[in-house]
């Protein structure tokens, strides 16, 4: 297909007839939508081995477990009472009734353990194990009962309170919830106000939302068809990042179309023609930034790590989803009010030579142009210093969150557990489980009584039908702590040198696995993430200087970006990151963040055949400086709503893509790209023919800062 007919196919939302087919096709969509709508949450999975690497040690020894010892999917409710003076035999007399009582909710085939009591003979605790998928279904049942049946038995001056998996649990599905009604209401919010300061007019505020928000729907259907048929694990992180990153992208490309409409409705009469020519221009930048980010993301089922591999088909069909909606449903229903959809400050035909109007309407960036253009070596060399600088703040994160800080309010489980810890070995409500042949129990025993770090093994429990035993060794330190890890990492490398083919698992294993398998990811998806980003770029641009110099400009961004979060993580108290913080930051920051390097240049190549190289530069910085700087606010803003969420690897992602984008709207895209492509002169468009300027039609003088 020739490239006017390309055109014309991609503006045919735009046309006259074209816009009926549109709305048609989007009201099919939407009453299929409607369907499917509620179904989405029905899907969701947010159990632990969703989230393992499927080759870990840990994920091996689990379905161990189910296998051999018949847990299916078990998780422990420990409930502890505590007091200042030493418990009577009253207090254990009532302690005992309430484990008769809530061993009705333990799992088939389970025992309830306790009443243990401290060494200190403060504190007494019972262990009730419970099936997962009753957690998942009837959680809060089970807390309601639970709390019936501790508070109606609990002795005067006794505190009592729960903690262990399922209460963790609990408070992680409680986090979740967030990142659904609340998460998409804040977000709408954020864009609605965006939109009315940029352009003050009540139809482009209520139409783009409403085409967002059908675009959201459509990927919302798409990830609930990924999850039912084609195998795909969805979770709460899964959605809640869907909604922030559809809204987000969404309203970048609706401002970048809008923009463009409003200027062709200054050079046409007719507000389809206007349209027709806004699409043509627009579209190519636009499938070019998602583009990149769709290949970005098809890396991520290479990663080991479930969730993170679970995540990019997801976000491929919120991309998707946001394109369809911006370049198909958007441009026919702004076609229905013509230039009225503008009101109050509607765009007048003015068929007059178009750099004067330009002139007038964008006299902040001609200025900023002016500046770039005055002094391009000292802009560019100053600014990448200025960000090498910032980048420094990197050294002050450090990695490895630990489980009781993965949320950044306090809850009742991480309390109760800080309470246990004063009264028992910290981690008795979550032992390391070791699984291992029966021959080898006496070495494995031996290599658990040896380590300091183990404060004690319980009693070896025997496979039903086979030679596996499973041992629970107690840890002196908290589950979640690096110490506890160091313990852990330790014992499968004494078990290892035993001679022995344990299987070492539990939360502390589960954590360290995580980590190891988030560190391989950020080795293998980083240098491919990078290699599809330049090659989309090089096939936009036909020009491998300028793509490597784009690369160059979006790592240095990106190294500036975590070096800022850094700073403000720090003051929030929040300096010790997750382990995927790196992978996701930069997955978004690059793949998202050359959205707007990549419109600003698609423009300047668009004008620089006819201007030239220097004011085909200048020109196309002062034409999309406004729309391009709305359109990063627009996602920053999207992307801090997840920064005010409790869930804290969500609230790390959330500044440092809100951080990163700024960062590239406003400082690479408008000072360190344009002064260093004037810098290179050129020689940016090696070995693409738009280096030479077209010799046709008269040669036009213009004034520098256009």
């Amino acid at each position: 297909m020739s490239t006017s007919r390309t055109r014309a196919a991609l503006a045919f939302a735009g046309t006259r007839r074209g816009r009926w087919l549109a709305l048609a096709v989007w009201a099919l969509l939407a009453a299929v939508a409607l369907t499917l709508a509620p179904k989405l949450t029905g899907i969701q999975d947010d159990a632990q081995i969703n989230w393992l690497p499927a080759d870990a040690e840990s994920t091996e020894a689990k379905r161990l477990a189910e296998s051999e010892f018949n847990q299916q999917g078990l998780t422990s409710l420990v409930v502890v009472y505590s007091s200042e003076t030493e418990l009577d035999q009253a207090v254990f007399d009532a302690v005992a009734a309430d484990r008769d009582e809530l061993h009705a909710r333990a799992a088939a085939g389970e025992t309830t353990a306790g009443p243990i009591p401290s060494e200190d003979g403060r504190a007494l605790m019972l262990v009730v194990p419970i099936d997962e998928t009753v957690i998942e279904d009837e959680g809060e049942a089970v807390f309601a009962d639970a709390d019936a049946i501790v508070e109606a038995g609990l002795p005067a001056g006794i505190e009592a309170g729960f903690t262990g998996g399922a209460a963790v649990s609990r408070d992680m599905e409680s986090a979740f919830e967030q990142l659904d009604g609340p998460l998409t209401w804040m977000t709408v919010a954020v864009v609605a106000l965006v939109l009315i300061l940029t352009y003050r007019s009540p139809l482009l505020l209520v139409l783009p939302l409403v085409c967002i928000g059908i675009g959201s729907q459509l990927a919302s259907d798409l990830s609930y068809l990924l999850g039912e048929y084609a195998g795909v694990t969805i979770n709460g992180q899964s959605t809640g990042i869907l909604t922030v990153l559809v809204f987000g992208v969404s309203t970048d490309y609706t401002l970048l179309l809008v923009a463009r409409y409003r200027e062709e409705l200054r050079r046409k009469e007719n507000h389809f023609a206007a349209m027709t020519e806004a699409l043509r221009r627009t579209t190519p930048a636009v499938l070019a930034s998602a583009g990149t980010v769709i290949l970005a993301l098809a890396v991520m089922p290479l990663a080991s790590v479930s969730s993170t591999a679970a995540l990019g088909p997801v976000l491929i069909a919120g991309v998707v989803s946001a394109v369809a909606a911006s370049l198909t449903l958007l441009p026919a229903v702004l076609t229905l009010f013509g230039r009225a959809v503008f009101w109050p400050v509607v765009p007048r035909f003015e068929p007059t030579d178009e750099h004067a109007p330009a002139q007038r309407r964008h006299r902040f960036w001609g200025a900023v142009a002016q500046g770039v253009s005055a002094r391009p070596r000292l802009v560019a060399t100053a600014t990448a210093a200025g960000l090498a600088l910032l980048a420094l703040g990197w050294t002050s994160l450090s990695t490895g969150l630990e489980r009781s800080d993965m949320l950044t309010t306090e809850t009742e489980s991480q309390r109760v557990a800080d309470t246990m810890a004063e009264h028992y070995p910290a981690g008795a409500s979550e032992p390391v489980e070791i699984y291992v042949d029966e021959a080898d129990t006496a070495a494995a025993l031996a290599v658990l009584e040896a380590d300091d770090g183990v404060a004690g093994v319980a009693e070896p429990q025997y496979a039903p039908e086979s030679d596996w035993v499973r041992l629970d060794a107690i840890l002196q330190d908290d589950p979640s702590t690096t110490a506890a890890e160091e313990t852990v990492t330790g014992l499968r490398e004494a078990l290892s040198s035993a001679g022995t083919d344990a299987l070492v698992s539990g939360p502390t294993a589960t954590q360290i696995d995580l980590a190891d398998a988030n560190d391989r990811d950020l080795r293998l998806l980083i240098p491919l993430i990078l290699a599809v980003v330049f090659l989309v770029v090089v096939l936009l641009l036909r020009a491998v200087v300028a793509s490597l110099m784009l690369l160059a400009c979006t790592v240095l961004s990106f190294a500036a970006a975590i070096g800022a979060a850094a700073l403000i993580l720090n003051l929030l108290g929040h300096g010790t990151v997750d382990a995927g913080f790196y992978l996701f930051g930069f997955l978004f920051l690059v793949a998202m963040g050359i959205d707007y390097t990549i419109f600003l240049m698609t423009r300047v190549r668009e004008e620089v055949p006819r201007w030239g190289h220097r004011v085909g530069v200048l020109r196309a910085l002062t034409l999309t400086g406004g729309v391009i700087t709305s359109a990063g606010v627009v996602l920053a803003a999207t992307f801090t709503v997840l920064a005010l969420m409790p869930l804290t690897m969500l609230m790390q992602i959330g500044v440092v893509v809100s951080v990163g984008v700024l960062a590239d709207a406003i400082i690479v895209r408008s000072l360190l790209v344009p002064a260093l492509a004037l810098w290179i002169g050129e020689r940016l468009w090696w070995p693409g023919r738009t280096a030479k300027r077209e010799r046709t039609g008269p040669r036009v003088k213009v004034d520098a800062s256009m």
